[in-house]
């Protein structure tokens, strides 16, 4: 029903998600809409509802929260991401799904994180760093080889020229 906008590129306790997340009036979601959601949400490691693509995020919300994941080092192998804009049931679903009331929304191992300020917070505090690595969601650093250094000074180094 919904298509991926990219292909595949901390925790909160309960007590502050159950005072964050807003109660919000909910409407039936139908199965098909449900099911649609749910296969987005396992469809990888990290899930981005969105307005817009990664490559061209359409609020400034969406814009801080792909650029936090990149910062951080989502594998986008791992990624996922949804542009709520394509199809307004999925625009309205993911907020009754959720029961969070704005968009972007951010779901990693199937769940459900937060919205752009939660991610915010989480990456100052380093929970949201905790959160990736846990889940197995960060590219994979190479191992350090003790020879690399000398190899790097050997390397002859050309400057890009300007064209």
């Amino acid at each position: 029903m919904f298509r991926t906008t990219v292909n595949r590129i901390p925790l909160r306790n309960t007590f502050t998600q159950s005072i964050l997340r807003p109660q919000t009036a909910l409407r039936f979601l139908s199965s098909e809409t449900k099911n649609a959601i749910e296969s987005a949400v396992n469809s990888a490691k990290v899930v981005l509802f969105m307005k817009g693509t990664p490559q061209q995020p359409q609020c400034g919300f969406s814009r801080a929260t792909i650029q936090m994941l990149g910062q951080q080092g989502v594998d986008p192998e791992k990624f996922a991401a949804y542009n709520v804009l394509e199809d307004q049931e999925l625009r309205e679903g993911i907020k009754e799904y959720s029961q969070w009331p704005t968009i972007p929304q951010l779901y990693v191992d199937k769940e459900f994180v937060g919205g752009c300020d939660i991610v915010m917070s989480m990456a100052q505090s380093g929970e949201l760093t905790e959160l990736l690595e846990k889940h197995d969601a960060l590219i994979p650093e190479e191992p350090y080889d003790e020879a690399e250094p000398e190899k790097a000074a050997e390397a002859e180094v050309k400057p890009r020229s300007r064209d």
